[in-house]
């Protein structure tokens, strides 16, 4: 045997390891997992369109079962909601009734088969997150510092640091930490809510929203059950992976230099 094909060989065994400790790459498989629960988050990199088939998937396939209770949403404002429309409502009445606005980040394009899935099934799609015009004020609401402990406030300051590359002044890392925590709440809240007995509410949101360190969960009241799915694009390792009952692999996006791209905007403004 030459060392080409030695090589070769213990490559081929590395990767059929690897493979086999992935997580089911099934929506029925991943379904297995993580039900019954009273409430299922599944984390998303909003530019992986992927992660909103998935979403899309899991909201069809828990309908058909007549499990879906609702399906809140992060690109919703919370007091937005299709309850009350017929289940074969038009796009633009769905729309309107959440409030879609494409300027506020979230193209129809990318998550209209997710809302729209789940207004076909009949299940409520409902807006979980912080109101806009509650944003500049709750920047001001210190008692938010308190309401996790020191170790995981810290950990999201440091990851709204990380995640403006460095680049907001100091004073702003408490006030937008306050921002995250109030958005985590609302969504905990919305979820909450919306359980019915026997179904499960979907929400959907940034994989850091989801964290079971960090974000949502730590919020939801301890007599609702959840579980967390994190879709990541992208290889990881055992010390990247993300926290989560399970990870939905999917395939690397293109290279961006995210920092770039913050430093351009922040010039602009």
């Amino acid at each position: 045997m030459t060392c080409r094909t030695a090589l070769a060989l213990a490559l081929g065994v590395s990767l059929l390891a690897a493979c086999a400790h992935r997580p089911p790459q099934t929506v029925p498989d991943l379904l297995a997992r993580v039900l019954p629960t009273s409430v299922l988050l599944v984390g998303e990199q909003h530019d992986a369109p992927e992660h909103q088939a998935l979403q899309r998937d899991v909201v069809q396939t828990l309908a058909r079962r007549d499990q879906l209770g609702a399906l809140v949403m992060e690109m919703v404002e919370q007091g937005r909601s299709t309850q009350g429309l017929p289940s074969d409502a038009d796009e633009a009445l769905v729309r309107d009734a959440l409030g879609w606005i494409e300027q506020h980040g979230w193209s129809w394009a990318v998550y209209g088969p997710v809302v729209m899935a789940a207004v076909r099934s009949g299940a409520p799609v409902i807006g979980g997150n912080l109101p806009r015009a509650q944003m500049r004020g709750t920047m001001g609401q210190a008692h938010l510092d308190g309401v996790v402990n020191e170790g995981v406030l810290q950990r999201q300051r440091d990851s709204i640091r990380e995640s403006h590359c460095d680049l907001l002044p100091e004073n702003q890392i408490a006030p937008m930490t306050r921002i995250q925590l109030a958005r985590d709440q609302s969504l905990a809240q919305t979820a909450a809510q919306a359980v019915i007995p026997g179904k499960t509410v979907v929400l959907v949101a940034g994989n850091g929203h989801v964290r079971p360190d960090l974000g949502v969960p730590l919020h939801l009241p301890p007599t609702v059950t959840h579980k967390v799915v994190v879709a990541q694009a992208g290889a990881t390792t055992g010390t990247s992976a993300p926290p989560a009952d399970t990870v939905w692999h999917t395939p690397a996006r293109p290279p961006r230099d995210h920092c770039a791209e913050l430093k351009q905007q922040m010039q602009k403004r």
